[in-house]
């Protein structure tokens, strides 16, 4: 098999395919009926001009039917008036126009002859085009019945080429969500182990570290400065560890100063300044900066909880 006549059969394949699921088994029929039916209609046109040709000839077969008979009383009336050559002449030309009458009548006869095959074609014809019809009609209602069934088991059974769209689409549907949602939670978990840099702020990964840094020195320092000022506080010469004794000792002397003074004012109204125990006025300043050092270890106690 050449190029061409591979080329040229697969493009008759390609065509046939094409036409076979573009064709509709009910449009064929009617188109095929529709057919048949004008083959019926050329015949009966054929038999039409067929007759008229044969009545044609039958009315110039009766002219000449009417001269024969014309020149027969012709040659009658030449003999009555013994003119013989007359009678010969009619005599003559009544011989030619029965020779015509019979290559008529033959002619005729043919005619009708074609005009009998024609009618029983057609009668033929007619019958089978009626019957084809009859078929046409049932083999349509069989496959409008078919048509409808495949469409019920097709909706039932969701195999429809619609169903299956919608069967695909679904599904792509799903994949779509749980690609968002895989997204979703891989963005949550990169944001909370800090991949991303933040977008409202102009600090990355490096800026951060550095700033915490900054802050933890800035935390070491102030502690630093508050052990130096606990370390001031009991530079006094007195132990740490006597600062409850100390303030019970404040608490006893300004009871005493409040009693001395509101008992009378022998003293001049100066008996406020002067302890019941002989202490100078230097223990009032002990007092006070214990318990100021008191009041940083509770804060520097506080910024421990805070820092735990």
């Amino acid at each position: 098999m050449g190029i061409l006549s591979r080329a040229s059969y697969i493009i008759r394949s390609k065509v046939n395919a094409v036409l076979n699921r573009a064709e509709n088994p009910q449009e064929t029929l009617d188109y095929s009926y529709e057919q048949l039916r004008d083959q019926l209609q050329d015949v009966k046109q054929g038999i039409a001009d067929l007759t008229t040709q044969k009545k044609r000839l039958e009315i110039q077969k009766r002219r000449l039917e009417e001269n024969v008979e014309k020149h027969n009383e012709q040659a009658r009336e030449a003999v009555r008036q013994n003119r013989d050559d007359l009678a010969r002449k009619a005599l003559e030309k009544k011989k030619q126009k029965m020779n015509q009458i019979e290559g008529l009548e033959d002619q005729i006869a043919e005619l009708q002859r074609q005009q009998d095959t024609l009618v029983e074609k057609k009668n033929t014809l007619q019958s089978r085009i009626e019957e084809f019809r009859t078929k046409k009609e049932t083999m349509k209602a069989r496959y409008e019945a078919a048509e409808a069934s495949a469409k019920v088991s097709e909706a039932m059974t969701g195999a429809g080429d619609e169903f299956e769209d919608v069967g695909r689409a679904i599904e792509r549907a799903e994949e779509e969500t749980e690609e968002m949602e895989a997204r979703s939670q891989a963005m949550d978990e990169l944001q909370e182990s800090g991949a991303f840099d933040d977008v409202l702020s102009d600090q990355d990964e490096i800026d951060r570290e550095l700033e915490q840094l900054s802050t933890d020195s800035s935390v070491d320092a102030e502690l630093e400065t508050l052990k130096g000022e606990m370390g001031r506080g009991s530079s006094n010469g007195e132990p740490a560890s006597a600062d409850v004794e100390t303030e019970s000792d404040v608490d006893t002397a300004e009871v005493e100063a409040d009693a001395g003074g509101n008992g009378g004012n022998g003293n001049g109204g100066n008996g406020g300044d002067v302890s019941t125990d002989g202490e100078s006025p230097d223990v009032d300043v002990d007092v006070e900066e214990e318990v100021q050092q008191s009041e940083v270890e509770a804060e520097l106690e506080e910024l421990k909880e805070d820092e735990k």
